[in-house]
């Protein structure tokens, strides 16, 4: 069963549009929420090839946009409101995935008698890696975490990197969107909230403290988030299992869009690896 473009509606807070893919049997499943990175969204290229994969290993896969990715409830591919992008931060990712993780385990889930709310893992991919890692410290519901490319600092990052002095004078700084073109804008409120929160926002003091399994998993030729960051990530935490993939980049060969019906080789890898870790 897929169910596609889901809305949370959250009170005064901004929805959250997801999907869930499964198989409808009746049988509880482990829970698998996807998140994805930095000018990103749940649609984007492979991804609804990844989570027709997962369910079909009897996992109960679930991708969702950040609320403020600069999707929308009637558009939740690409960005067509940079108004919320711009007004996008750390806190506000972390308290989504709060958000949309109470919303699967609640009593009132439409889905409830087709999963297990003991066995629930995270993938984050890139920013959404760190997300991840931040949420599996702080929230021992989570059981398993998988980082796909993931950052290992948020502090380096060119959103609470540059000219902060000028950043602070505008009140906004813009990052070109390569594939759209599009400015994408970046209000200061971003970076005073990782300053209010730098703390909270350490990846590596999270994952030092982590005692679920985790698997990380990166391409040793990314071109975006170096292959050096995972190695950091493994070095934090001795429990976990550290796969390179040789030859491939920061997405594992995918694009947006992604036409073919098949997996990139790449990506096929991570999800097996995944699927693996998840099911042992």
């Amino acid at each position: 069963m897929i169910s596609l473009n889901q809305v949370l509606y959250r009170g005064h807070k901004k929805p959250i549009v997801w999907d869930a893919y499964f198989n409808s049997n009746g049988k509880r499943k482990p829970i698998v929420i996807f998140c994805h990175g930095y000018k990103g969204f749940k649609d984007w290229g492979g991804w609804n090839l990844v989570a027709e994969h997962f369910s079909q290993q009897n996992l109960f896969f679930v991708k969702f946009n950040f609320s403020h990715n600069g999707g929308t409830i009637e558009n939740p591919i690409d960005f067509h409101d940079l108004e919320a992008f711009a007004e996008n931060n750390y806190s506000k990712e972390l308290d989504d995935l709060d958000a949309m993780l109470n919303h699967l385990i609640s009593e009132a889930f439409e889905h409830k008698n087709e999963i297990d709310i003991s066995n629930i893992t995270l993938i984050g991919h890139s920013r959404g890696g760190g997300i991840s890692i931040i949420k599996t410290h702080e929230d021992k519901r989570i059981t398993k975490l998988i980082t796909w490319a993931s950052i290992c600092d948020f502090g380096k990052r060119t959103a609470t990197t540059g000219e902060l002095k000028q950043w602070q004078k505008d009140g906004v700084k813009y990052v070109l969107n390569g594939r759209t073109k599009q400015q994408m804008p970046h209000n200061y409120q971003f970076y005073e909230d990782f300053k209010a929160h730098e703390q909270r926002l350490h990846i590596e003091t999270a994952i030092k403290h982590i005692d679920v399994p985790v698997l990380i998993i990166h391409a040793k030729n990314d071109p975006s988030v170096t292959f050096d960051e995972a190695v950091a990530l493994h070095s934090w935490n001795s429990k976990n299992e550290l796969v390179p993939i040789e030859n491939s980049n920061h997405v594992f060969g995918s694009n947006h869009p992604w036409e073919n019906d098949k997996l990139p080789i790449a990506l096929k890898t991570v999800v097996e690896k995944s699927i693996d870790f998840i099911k042992d």
